[in-house]
C-alpha cells in the first residue's frame, strides 16, 4: 500500500544523499524538513519534502494520514544488547549500593555466571517468552533495529539455545534483529580458562557457523576476562565461519581490545569507558565504529567513555543501551540519548546521529536503516509537536513516542 503522511511539524534525520556513517564535524549535522510530507510504499520510503512541494496527484497515495504538526524521526537503532536472559539480578543491584564493584561481584560467583546458572535451568520456550516481552517493550519505545548477543549460556548447549531464541525473535518481530555469538563473555563454571577458550574455538564457533545462528562474533576482551591474544584467535576462527567481529573492549582497563578489534576489521568496538588517547589514534582511518554505552556508566557509577574526545579527533560514535540484567537493565534509547548529551557532552544532533545512522552502521545496516532517505526501510516514530530537536534529550523522562512505524506499518 502507498501511504502519504502530511503536515509533519518536523521530519528529522533526512538525507538526500545516503551516507553509511557520519564522523567528526558531520556528527552535528542532523537535517530536518519543517512542515513536511513523507510517502511510503511496500515498506520503504519513496519521497519526502516540504508540504509546499507536495503534489498529491503525483504521489497518488491509497491512504493519506494527516499528522497535524506531529514530528517524525528515524527509529532508534540499538547495536549492543543482551536481552535474552533468565530472570533478574536485583540482589546484585543492592550489593552495588553497599559498595561492591563489578569485579568483586564476579569473583563471588555473581554477575554473568549467575545469569548463566539461571538460564541453564530455563526452557527455551520460557526464555523466548521473557525475551519477547523485553523486545516488545523497547520496540514500543522507538527501537526499530536491535542487535542481541548470546553469552549467558557458557556451554555449547545453552549458547545454541540462546541463539535459537534470538532467531525466533528475528522471525516473529517487525523490528530488524541481528544476532551475535558471545560465548567468550566469561568462563563457564565447569571449565578452566584454557579449556573454555579451546571449547569456543574448536566446538562452539564451528557449530554456530554450521547452523548459521549468528551474524557476528563478540569477545569480552578486558582485564580479568579474555586477553588480546585469545581474542585474536577466536575472531580469526569466527571469520572462517562468516562472523565479523563486534567486540567488548576496554570497559575495565585499557587492555588492547581496540587494537585487536581494528586489526581484525571489527564492525564495532563497544564500551570504551577506559579507552585512552592511544586507542583513539588506533581507530583513526578504520572502518570500526566506536560504540559507547552511557547507561552502563550511569547504572554502575563507572567512568564515562571519552565520546567528546573521539568526535574532536574526527571519529564518529554510536550509542547503545547495553540492555542486560546486571549492568544496564534498560533498553530505553531515548534515555541513552539524554545521557549522551548530559554526561558525554554531545550536542543533541550528535546524540541523535549516534542513536540512528551510526548505530545502524554498527550493525552493518545503515544502507537500509538509520535515516529518512528514499529507498530506505520505513522505520520511524511519531512524537507530539515539539519545539526543537533539543527537546528530545531535554525532556528526558517525558514519554514522547505516540506511534511506531516499522517496515511501513504502524505497529
Amino acid at each position: 500500500m502507498k501511504r502519504l503522511l502530511t503536515n509533519i511539524g518536523i521530519l528529522g534525520g533526512v538525507e538526500t544523499q545516503s551516507r553509511l556513517r557520519v564522523q567528526g564535524a558531520e556528527m552535528a549535522e542532523f537535517s530536518v524538513v519543517s512542515d513536511a510530507y513523507l510517502c511510503i510504499e511496500d515498506g520503504r520510503i519513496t519521497a519526502f519534502g516540504p508540504m509546499s512541494e507536495l503534489s498529491i496527484e503525483t504521489e497518488n497515495p491509497e491512504e493519506i494520514i494527516d499528522l497535524h504538526g506531529r514530528c517524525v524521526f528515524p527509529s532508534w537503532c540499538d547495536p549492543h544488547t543482551h536481552i535474552v536472559y533468565a530472570g533478574s539480578r536485583e540482589g546484585e543491584f543492592v550489593d552495588k549500593i553497599r559498595g561492591l564493584s563489578y569485579e568483586e561481584i564476579a569473583r563471588r560467583g555473581g554477575g554473568i555466571l549467575n545469569s548463566a546458572d539461571l538460564l541453564h535451568t530455563m526452557s527455551e520456550d520460557d526464555l523466548y517468552k521473557q525475551a519477547y516481552c523485553r523486545a516488545e517493550e523497547v520496540m514500543r519505545k522507538g527501537t526499530g533495529c536491535i542487535e542481541i548477543k548470546s553469552g549467558y549460556g557458557l556451554n555449547l548447549h545453552d549458547e545454541l539455545k540462546m541463539l535459537r531464541v534470538i532467531r525466533r525473535l528475528r522471525d516473529n518481530l517487525p523490528m530488524r534483529v541481528v544476532s551475535t555469538f558471545l560465548g567468550a563473555h566469561a568462563v563457564g563454571r565447569q571449565y578452566s580458562h584454557e579449556e573454555y577458550v579451546r571449547l569456543i574455538i574448536e566446538e562452539m564457533i564451528p557449530e554456530v557457523g554450521r547452523q548459521q545462528l549468528a551474524d557476528y562474533i563478540d569477545v569480552f576482551c578486558d582485564k580479568g576476562f579474555f586477553t588480546p591474544k585469545e581474542t585474536a584467535e577466536m575472531l580469526e576462527t569466527g571469520a572462517k565461519w562468516g562472523m565479523r567481529p563486534k567486540i567488548h573492549a576496554e570497559e575495565l582497563a585499557a587492555s588492547g581490545g581496540v587494537r585487536v578489534g581494528v586489526d581484525h576489521n571489527a564492525l564495532s568496538v563497544d564500551h570504551l569507558e577506559s579507552m585512552d588517547v592511544a586507542g583513539i589514534e588506533v581507530l583513526r582511518g578504520s572502518e570500526t565504529m566506536p560504540t559507547v554505552l552511557p547507561g552502563t556508566s550511569f547504572f554502575l557509577n563507572m567512568p564515562w567513555a571519552p565520546a567528546r574526545k573521539m568526535i574532536e579527533a574526527g571519529l564518529g560514535i554510536a550509542v547503545a543501551s547495553d540492555y542486560n540484567p546486571g549492568s544496564t537493565p534498560s533498553g530505553d534509547m531515548k534515555f541513552v540519548v539524554s545521557l549522551a548529551c548530559i554526561k558525554l557532552r554531545l550536542l543533541p544532533e550528535e546524540a541523535l546521529n549516534a542513536a540512528t545512522l551510526n548505530s545502524a552502521y554498527a550493525m552493518g545496516l545503515s544502507a537500509d536503516y538509520g535515516s529518512i532517505a528514499v529507498g530506505k526501510v520505513a522505520n520511524f516514530f511519531v512524537t507530539p509537536p515539539i519545539p526543537s530537536l533539543a527537546f528530545i534529550p531535554y525532556a528526558y523522562t517525558t514519554p514522547l513516542i505516540e506511534q511506531v512505524w516499522l517496515r511501513g506499518e504502524c505497529v
